[in-house]
């Protein structure tokens, strides 16, 4: 029976890999789908993208992969970088057909997606920030109105002839037959490509959606700068990873805990329904000596649990203080080193992150999670910064680790 279940899998995989192929070279009967992430940084769009890929599924479209917008210091516009820059495109096929938007635009386009035919996909009317451009009589998505949207979709000479609204529905494919309702209403052959202004997903990502991080691997680039950057700069021995999320953004987002049920990536530390717990400023943002006692705490827990593979060094990521000299003081005595990478690189961070023998995140940042589930996916331990709450770790005997 097991080797069946082998066979059946090798099976699919290769009639997968076939149709991916095919798809490539001679356009898929199916039809496609690609989005704009233009909601937030790396993270969010990381959330976006595991629902968009389960999206794709359920249609059974081609996903056509968008690069990741990313937003330079002193730049008016966002940067468009290509999706296999920082990512293997070849995993994703085992899970779903999948194509770059280079790829498809160089390739396919002019056939199966000619100008005159480009539709942008929003829930209802989009209005633009030029208040001229709004027009009651011909509502419109504005798919290019604004930064990023416009500089995204310029990337590739994209403009748009006409606007589709596509409510009431929905993208959530998982609690209804919501796939069935939208192939319905637009079948390939009327509409090749689904492009829609945002992403066809909800953020956070949903919990059904979280086990397609295992599709999701870092490219050669990365795999080779993070295992350099582990060998040659850390100490021999077990390295405990730490994501500080201080910024003076993320400082005014704390404010929004007392009036919120979940925020941002909370579900991951929570729950979904809150069943781990209700929301507390602690999590979001921790005092520097809250943080200290918790490195500690987690080093001697390890040394205690693990004697033969002791936390020889922390790698500190953030994106604003690292607290590099703090962390040095309060770890000397115990024999441990801190660092960081010598130029900001929040890839490389990330990639390294996910290496660590140990990791401790912000329950709130979705950077945070995306390394969470990278670790989930391997197995790693991972824990939150101020979870549970301190006094909760005295009075009961709540695990830390999830």
């Amino acid at each position: 029976m097991q080797w069946l279940k082998m066979k059946l899998r090798f099976v699919n995989l290769i009639l997968l890999l076939i149709s991916s192929t095919c798809a490539q070279l001679g356009g898929d009967p199916n039809g496609y789908l690609t989005y704009c992430p233009c909601m937030g940084r790396f993270g969010n769009q990381a959330d976006h993208f595991l629902g968009s890929l389960a999206f794709a599924k359920a249609l059974n479209r081609t996903l056509i992969l968008p690069p990741w917008v990313e937003y330079r210091r002193g730049e008016l516009r966002s940067r468009q970088v290509p999706f296999n820059t920082y990512f293997e495109v070849e995993p994703l096929k085992e899970y779903h057909r999948v194509i770059t938007m280079a790829d498809f635009m160089w390739h396919l386009a002019d056939d199966i997606w000619p100008e005159s035919e480009r539709v942008s996909f929003c829930y209802k009317e989009r209005y633009s920030l030029k208040q001229e451009k709004n027009d009651p009589d011909k509502p419109n998505c504005h798919a290019k109105d604004g930064n990023p949207f416009g500089p995204f979709w310029d990337t590739f000479h994209i403009d748009f002839v006409r606007s589709e609204f596509y409510a009431p529905l929905h993208f959530d494919v998982h609690h209804s037959n919501e796939a069935a309702k939208w192939q319905a209403k637009y079948p390939a052959e009327s509409y090749p490509v689904l492009a829609f202004t945002g992403a066809p997903a909800s953020f956070p990502v949903q919990l059904e959606n979280c086990k397609l991080q295992r599709y999701l691997q870092w490219s050669q680039r990365y795999r080779d700068a993070s295992k350099d950057f582990i060998r040659e700069q850390l100490p021999r021995g077990a390295f405990l990873g730490i994501h500080l999320r201080n910024g003076i953004d993320w400082v005014r987002a704390c404010e929004h805990v007392k009036d919120s049920q979940h925020l941002f990536a909370s579900p991951q530390c929570l729950g979904y329904k809150n069943e781990r717990g209700a929301l507390y400023p602690e999590l979001c943002m921790l005092s520097k000596e809250a943080i200290i006692r918790q490195l500690k705490r987690t080093i001697k827990n390890v040394r205690q649990t693990q004697p033969d593979n002791e936390i020889k060094s922390v790698f500190v990521a953030s994106d604003s203080n690292h607290m590099i000299g703090e962390l040095n003081t309060a770890l000397s005595r115990m024999g441990i080193s801190v660092h960081k990478l010598p130029e900001d690189d929040p890839y490389l961070d990330l990639a390294i992150l996910g290496q660590s023998n140990h990791f401790i995140g912000n329950c709130i940042s979705s950077y945070s999670a995306f390394v969470k589930r990278e670790r989930d996916v391997h197995g790693f331990p991972s824990y939150f910064w101020g979870f549970p709450k301190e006094k909760d770790r005295k009075h009961t005997n709540v695990h830390e680790e999830l």
